[in-house]
């Protein structure tokens, strides 16, 4: 269990005292930083139930000084079996009382006043330690397709977020589900890059303003197959003309690669807006939070699923995003594609570019995390009259 606690000499805040479940991925950390962003003055403080994967440090990274201070309690729940990965249901399912034990301290502890469930399978013990303590729950569902935590724990919620209207129940919907968006950080509230930012953005990075930019994205944990496809056709951009950013995933750099002009690689990308910001196109996984960010600054992106999800969700959220993105297959990754990429970056592939990004500044709104802060505040408020009047 890894805790933090204020120094005895400091004052407590004021607002609410918020807790999430989500962790082991990227995808599972982000939306939750992202609501807790946009709303740091009204937060007293943060109880985190994750996985203790050392990837999260990533995610983590810098969030208390985001949110200006805000105590933040890390709690890992031992879910995963020695080793690490995801478990099995009947591992987890000798492993959730003793976790839901845990989370029921750490809640009480910490005198929570709502949960918030972000997918993955710390929300199990997380939800069932909160409704056995009647602290609310909310469920935020990030992806084009209900993941297992939304299914089954949605009866067991008091408010239940949805991005996208295919997650909704029956399509509609309703006081207890919320159609809201994907909840993005505050400095994509402002949509669309003009060219002047653009450029601004390329020279930050160290590349060269006036020449286009293929940013590459494989998510918190990296693409094998879009690494590859880098690899393979990088000699071909550059000499293009074409400059790279190339996102790998920890772990997966390749030290030959990394000082060649007009190429750079990292293994986790911390400013994201500045990266998409200086993009001309994108190639990437199709992550719900990437994606999101993508059409929010719309960047035509070509987006290759993880083939390997039997729902799908990935190809599913690059659909709700219309022709404001290609779908590509892992299989299409070659030489011809590589020169299909090269042809949109050029003048006369500016047509389609600003037709793709004429879609994405219709598909989402901006103003997702305000409208479930708004929710939850709510949901606590009737919580705490619930308490009082008890």
């Amino acid at each position: 269990m890894d805790r933090s606690f204020p120094l005895p000499s400091a004052p407590r805040r004021s607002g609410l005292r918020i807790a999430l479940a989500g962790g082991g991925t990227g995808g599972h950390i982000v939306p939750g930083r992202h609501l807790l962003a946009h709303q740091p003055r009204s937060v007293a403080d943060v109880l985190w139930f994750c996985t203790g994967r050392a990837v999260e440090e990533r995610a983590f990274a810098g969030l208390d000084t985001e949110l200006g201070g805000v105590e933040i309690e890390r709690v890992a729940l031992a879910l995963e079996p020695e080793g690490g990965g995801a478990p099995r249901i009947t591992g987890l399912a000798l492993r959730t009382l003793p976790a839901v034990r845990a989370a029921r301290a750490a809640l009480r502890a910490h005198r929570s006043e709502v949960l918030v469930g972000l997918g993955g399978f710390t929300c199990l013990p997380s939800v069932l330690a909160a409704r056995s303590l009647e602290i609310p729950v909310a469920l935020l569902e990030i992806n084009a397709v209900r993941g297992k935590a939304t299914r089954w724990l949605a009866p067991l919620a008091t408010r239940v977020f949805h991005a996208w209207r295919g997650t909704l129940p029956g399509g509609r919907a309703s006081t207890k589900d919320v159609l809201c968006g994907p909840p993005l950080a505050p400095q994509f509230a402002a949509g669309g890059v003009s060219e002047e930012r653009q450029r601004a953005a390329r020279a930050a990075l160290g590349f060269v303003p006036e020449r286009p930019l293929l940013v590459v994205l494989g998510g918190s944990q990296g693409a094998g197959a879009l690494n590859s496809f880098v690899a393979a056709q990088l000699g071909e951009f550059l000499r293009q003309g074409v400059q790279v950013l190339h996102q790998t995933g920890p772990g997966r750099s390749e030290p030959g690669a990394i000082d060649r002009a007009g190429y750079r690689q990292l293994e986790f990308v911390h400013d994201v807006h500045g990266a998409l910001c200086a993009a001309t196109l994108v190639l990437c996984r199709g992550g719900a939070s990437t994606l999101a960010e993508v059409a929010a600054l719309r960047r035509p992106a070509w987006v290759v699923p993880y083939p390997h999800h039997a729902d799908r969700h990935q190809e599913r959220n690059a659909g709700e995003l219309g022709e404001g993105v290609e779908l590509v297959l892992e299989s299409r990754l070659d030489a011809n594609f590589a020169r299909e990429l090269v042809q949109r970056t050029l003048p006369s592939g500016a047509s389609e570019l600003a037709q793709r990004a004429a879609v994405l500044e219709r598909v989402l709104p901006l103003d997702a995390a305000q409208r479930i802060w708004r929710e939850l505040t709510t949901v606590a408020r009737s919580s705490r009259e619930f308490v009082a009047n008890a």
